[in-house]
């Protein structure tokens, strides 16, 4: 028909097909929003101390597809643990200048989505380190996973300021997992690095949350130094400072000279900026904890990193 004796003129028909590079873009976001769940930082903890307790463990004679295994199912553990983390706290993270682009908090994912992929995560982490290394792995990784989202995430968290001090337990199973894919054990040393992560995360962590300690007030979260003083805060990671070195020295038993002597020149390193921070908060100056929580990245891996090396090369031990 026409319109007032024009002709009519047929228009192209609608399509309903996605342009390919929108479509990819957001493809690449759901991607990127759902490797953010894991947490990925986090899970380079997993990397900086499993390789070297693998290699303690058997003095550098490990297979390197067994050292692959234990990393994949180490990392599908962690990721599935720190998906749930982040589902469970989705509300405190909307709130928290420092969380608030988590996937989550921005509603790049739906929480059911996230609870989900989480879940396939543990799940198939246990599944994979049972196949591939041993059940006592396997079971490692669930207790690692449940103590971490049930123990420090629903009920520690929110509730003591020493939420870290015993949640942090969870960060130091890598060095149990990978050690017990190697071993189908529990040695002594695996419990040695087990207490110098122990006791190095609350010094690492509550550096940070000096910093973004109104973070933590807005969101009601007690950790210590949104409720404790400065002096108050940095005695105690002076002390758990302390404690960590130790614990590193006692390590250095099961390992040889170079990893001793890396050991004692880190700690010293270490203990000096721990000290730094605590006389400058009594002096009444302007501290940077941020300062004390990267070099405690730095000074965790140069320590782990000598104990690989040392092992690889298989050097006398100590004891």
């Amino acid at each position: 028909m026409s319109v007032r004796g024009r002709p009519e003129v047929a228009t192209p028909a609608r399509t309903t097909s996605e342009d390919p590079s929108r479509l990819a873009g957001r493809l690449t976001s759901a991607v990127l929003a759902y490797l953010a769940l894991t947490k990925p930082r986090v899970i380079e903890l997993l990397l900086v101390t499993a390789i070297p307790a693998m290699l303690l463990a058997h003095r550098g004679s490990v297979q390197p597809l067994l050292i692959l295994d234990t990393l994949v199912g180490g990392m599908m553990a962690a990721g599935g643990a720190n998906t749930l983390n982040c589902v469970a706290d989705a509300d405190i993270d909307k709130v928290m200048k420092r969380t608030a682009r988590r996937p989550l908090a921005r509603a790049a994912v739906p929480k059911l989505n996230a609870l989900i992929f989480g879940l396939v995560l543990s799940v198939g982490s246990f599944f994979w380190l049972w196949l591939t290394t041993n059940l006592l792995s396997g079971l490692l990784a669930v207790a690692t996973i449940g103590f971490y989202v049930f123990v420090y995430t629903l009920l520690l968290k929110r509730r003591t300021s020493q939420n870290v001090v015993w949640g942090g337990a969870a960060g130091c199973m890598p060095v149990m997992i990978g050690w017990s894919a190697v071993t189908g054990t529990i040695g002594w040393p695996a419990l040695a690095m087990f207490a110098v992560i122990f006791f190095w995360t609350p010094p690492h962590t509550w550096a940070l949350a000096m910093r973004y300690k109104e973070d933590y007030k807005v969101a009601g979260v007690p950790m210590l130094p949104a409720v404790a003083t400065e002096r108050q805060v940095t005695k105690q990671i002076l002390i758990y400072t302390w404690l960590t070195v130790l614990a590193t020295l006692t390590l250095a038993l099961a390992a040889g000279w170079l990893y001793a002597a890396v050991a004692v020149v880190a700690g010293v390193w270490f203990l000096a900026m721990a000290h730094q921070l605590y006389s400058g908060v009594r002096g009444g100056a302007e501290v940077k904890p941020l300062r004390l929580f990267l070099q405690s990245n730095n000074y965790l891996a140069l320590v782990f990193c000598a104990l690989a090396v040392d092992s690889v090369i298989a050097l006398p031990t100590l004891l």
